[in-house]
């Protein structure tokens, strides 16, 4: 099989892995619906790191010791 026949095949077979996907932003929310899921989604996880940083547990792998 010739290496440009294998090319095509690759490309058609990725496509149809992923027909719906363009750039993504057709969740069919409003902006101002988006800005809010943003929001709760950003509080949740700086309130997960703040929980992990005062618990003293090192789950990330960034530790500072050596």
């Amino acid at each position: 099989m010739t290496r440009g026949s294998q090319r095509d095949r690759d490309r058609e077979r990725a496509n149809a892995r992923t027909p719906g996907k363009g750039k993504g932003k057709d969740d069919g929310l409003t902006p101002e619906q988006r800005r809010e899921r943003d929001a709760k989604a950003l509080q949740e996880k700086t309130a997960k790191k703040a929980a992990q940083a005062a618990g003293g547990s090192d789950a990330g792998g960034n530790s500072t010791k050596k």
